[in-house]
This record gives structure tokens, C-alpha cells and sequence, in this order.
């Protein structure tokens, strides 16, 4: 998907402060969004690749301008809608409820599981690996070239190494493709590779460290053999 998300290699959008001390919450509310992804998952809402796409689907200034968990919010609000789990109408009431009400307490839900899960998934994660029999078309040493066409949909293809050659120096075995997957169209396992590629050939010989090279993850289909 080619939005405002995607701004790896992007100038001109000012300084990224760095603030010391920086706390993980800012805010009450964020806590509650950070727990909506594990919530989510487990519920079958969708998967990583799905939760970005949902992420990816915002109003490209609201995105610009929102908090970070807000976006989270945004996405969980996105599939529970779609799955017909929440309704739109509710939900603006419940909104309304407690900005009336501020200081009233949420809800409590006591769901011994659900906490184990969400504590596993915040300290371990999920694996995306997934076996396949199909053979990697690619090894390490290869040089390559990234596809420069403009998917539709969710992709893990940035702007910034489309059309872009660079040499295969790992080759990671298969992973969910988040072409397919965030676009609710399956796992499609594919081999991903890491490739390397000069600052020169990403930036341009006039602007680049001459010494400089960026690695990115690359699924299969979204490279060919650089000639």
C-alpha cells in the first residue's frame, strides 16, 4: 500500500525527538490499547500483517497527527466492526458515555487465560515461520532486484528499495507472506531473504555515505535476478 505510513527514506518530515526518560505510557488509555492487539489476536480479529493493514487504512492526515496507540485503537475498532463484533452505533454511546463521565471505571472482565495469554504474547511473541516444501529460487551472493511496481493493499515492499539492486547475504527460510495474509488471503508461505544494498544505489553517489549500505527483508516474490 503506498500511503503516508510508508515513510522510510522520506526527508523533510522535521526531527525525530528523542526524549529522555521517556515513559512507556503516556497515558492511561494506551495501556488498555496496547492490550487490545493481544485481546484481538486471540479473539481471531486478525493477524500482524492484517492489524497493520488496519493501521494503513486511516485517514492519512488523522494518521499523521494521532498518538501511536491511537492507531492501534483505530485498527482493533477497524476488524471488530468489519466481523460484526462491535457495533458502530454502541460504541459512539459508549464514547459519549465516558467523556460525559470521565472518572467512571471501566469495566472488569476476569478472564484468567486471556491473561496468560497476552503476558506470553508480550514476552514471546508469535512466530511467523511456517514450513513449506517450495525450494528458495534464491541463495546468498545473489544480486538482485527489487520489483518497482505499486502493490494494492498491505505490503512489506518500502517505497525506498523498489527497483533497487543489492546482494543476498541471508537466506531465512519461509515466513507468512503479508501480501497475501494482510489482505485476508492466507499464509502463502515464502522465503525471505536479507539483502544488502549500498547507500549509493539507494541514495544516489551526490548524497550517500560512499562507504554506507542498508539491509532489508525481502519475501520472494518481490524480487528478480538483477541482470
Amino acid at each position: 500500500m503506498n500511503g503516508v505510513h510508508d515513510l522510510g527514506g522520506v526527508d523533510g518530515m522535521g526531527p525525530v525527538p528523542i526524549v529522555e526518560g521517556e515513559p512507556v505510557f503516556r497515558a492511561e488509555w494506551e495501556k488498555a490499547a496496547f492490550s487490545l492487539f493481544a485481546m484481538s489476536f486471540r479473539a481471531g480479529f486478525f493477524g500482524v500483517d492484517q492489524f497493520r493493514h488496519g493501521i494503513e487504512l486511516m485517514d492519512p492526515v488523522h494518521y499523521l497527527e494521532s498518538p501511536y496507540y491511537e492507531h492501534w485503537l483505530h485498527s482493533a475498532e477497524h476488524y471488530g466492526v468489519a466481523k460484526g463484533v462491535i457495533d458502530p452505533d454502541e460504541l459512539d454511546r459508549r464514547t459519549e458515555h465516558y467523556l460525559q463521565n470521565p472518572d467512571e471505571p471501566m469495566p472488569v472482565t476476569h478472564d484468567p487465560d486471556l491473561l496468560d495469554f497476552i503476558n506470553a504474547a508480550v514476552k514471546h511473541g508469535a512466530p511467523a515461520s511456517r514450513d513449506s516444501d517450495a525450494e528458495a529460487k534464491f541463495s546468498v551472493g545473489d544480486r538482485v532486484i527489487v520489483d518497482n511496481d505499486s502493490p494494492r493493499g498491505h505490503t512489506r515492499k518500502a517505497r525506498y528499495v523498489r527497483g533497487r539492486t543489492g546482494e543476498i547475504i541471508m537466506a531465512h527460510g519461509t515466513f507468512i507472506y503479508p501480501d497475501t495474509a494482510g489482505n485476508g488471503l492466507g499464509e502463502d508461505p515464502q522465503h525471505v531473504y536479507t539483502v544488502r544494498f549500498t547507500s549509493q544505489e539507494l541514495w544516489g553517489p551526490k548524497t550517500a555515505d560512499p562507504n554506507g549500505s542498508v539491509t532489508f527483508d525481502v519475501w520472494e516474490p518481490y524480487i528478480s535476478p538483477a541482470v
